[in-house]
């Protein structure tokens, strides 16, 4: 997630490029999007019908106004979330940022822990379709990392024990927060594309100290942006693919250093790269998106001999991109699906499928899982012709991407975490 308006285990299905393998034993879905960091599960049997009484294992009402997704491992879901103590609207408000966990049985509350106090937090304003709470959660192990923007950064174990804090990593932020952390080794790195002089940070994630900080130099007008770094491996070395207002940039994550860059026209970049078919597939933002393929093997500015195709129609402002195979999906904020050959760009085809769409494209076991912002499910077949084969109504605003455990989706809505399909 994700300013959900606003993420690896082996390889991506059916594909040939490789991104950074995760450890061994982590969690069933760790991160925003996934083990994979692209949307992809390996799981069977997940739903495909449901509604408010059908097909739900439980649910569990929500406090707040949080737009992060859920994260599981070893039966517990964690969410973050921020609940104020008047009324949301109120500028004088002071917001409680919290961590939850949910035992993914029953959904009943664990634990639910504190994590910041913040007085007067619409300083800087904040966009309609975000929250305080909009950056997904990084479990790993026994480690729980919680992002807030520039609101601070936190460590907790699964025992909802706070094990460091940092809010020393200070920006003006536009529209609030939204992109989500990313732990590479030793390090919890993260993006601060704010209002002016954008950088991409790099903390210690045993002591929540600075380690590095690579200040962007794209000459962007507008500055902000919200996107996720992907972690890819290239020749054996690691790459953090780093999108932001008029540039994308891959970064040596053990020091920050730049490896490549292109540039583009474009500023409020949410979606999370992809890698699929030797490519990193992004889209450029406001206020025109443009899909971009680019081939990850180059050296300083490759803007004029790495861009393999580019998509003019179809790319999204805020959903990510979804490989399946040798196949391309792209979910465009108005509800449109686009199918495409990923190594060429051939449209294969293009149809409306949802309404206004924030979230991140699902897929698994052949299927492709879309949630509207009105809370509609669409799953349809991964394939080069258009089969829908459900529509699922919540009747709930949705902006959180789905989660994974088991056999079960996990949805967030407004108000409601449910859990849709059999134990």
């Amino acid at each position: 997630m994700t300013f959900t308006r606003a993420v690896l285990t082996l390889s991506f299905v059916a594909g040939t490029s490789l991104a950074w393998s995760a450890p061994a034993g982590e969690a069933s879905w760790p991160e925003f999007r996934g083990p994979t960091r692209q949307g992809t599960s390996d799981a069977v049997g997940l739903p495909v019908k449901w509604s408010t009484t059908e097909n739900i294992a439980w649910k569990a009402d929500l406090p707040g106004r949080a737009w992060s997704s859920p994260v599981v491992g070893d039966g517990v879901v964690y969410l973050t979330n921020a609940v104020g103590a008047k009324d949301s609207t109120d500028p004088h408000d002071t917001f409680s940022l919290r961590v939850m966990a949910l035992n993914a049985t029953d959904g009943k509350t664990i634990w639910d822990r504190e994590v910041f106090v913040i007085k007067d937090p619409h300083t800087f304003g904040i966009h309609g379709k975000n929250s305080y709470a909009s950056p997904t959660p990084v479990l790993e192990g026994d480690r729980i990392y919680a992002h807030f923007g520039h609101f601070g950064t936190a460590c907790l174990n699964t025992k909802g024990d706070v094990q460091w804090k940092n809010q020393q990593v200070t920006y003006s932020p536009v529209h609030g927060g939204g992109a989500c952390p990313v732990l590479v080794d030793d390090l919890l790195i993260f993006p601060a594309d704010a209002a002016s002089n954008p950088f991409v940070v790099a903390l210690d994630k045993r002591t929540g100290k600075m380690k590095w900080k690579t200040d962007r130099t794209a000459g962007a007008k507008k500055t902000f942006s919200f996107s996720t770094p992907l972690v890819i491996e290239v020749k054996g070395e690691k790459q953090l693919v780093s999108p932001g207002s008029n540039v994308v940039s891959a970064l040596n994550p053990k020091d920050g250093s730049e490896i490549w860059k292109v540039s583009y026209e474009g500023y409020s970049v949410v979606p999370r790269p992809i890698y699929a078919q030797g490519l990193v597939f992004l889209s450029t933002g406001y206020d025109r998106p443009t899909g971009l393929a680019i081939r990850p093997d180059g050296k300083g500015d490759v803007t004029g001999t790495h861009v393999v195709w580019r998509m003019e129609k179809g790319a999204p402002l805020t959903p990510s991109m979804l490989a399946v195979g040798e196949d391309l999906f792209s979910v465009a904020d108005n509800g449109i699906v686009s199918c495409f050959e990923a190594k060429t760009g051939k449209l294969f085809w293009q149809e409306r499928v949802a309404r206004a769409t924030s979230a991140s494209p699902l897929y698994a076991d052949g299927k492709i899982y879309i949630q509207d912002e009105l809370g509609n499910g669409y799953v349809i077949k991964a394939s080069r012709q258009l089969e829908l084969l459900s529509t699922n109504a919540l009747g709930q605003k949705s902006l959180a991407s789905y989660a994974v455990n088991g056999r079960q989706l996990l949805i967030r809505t407004q108000n409601t975490l449910f859990c849709v399909g059999t134990p």
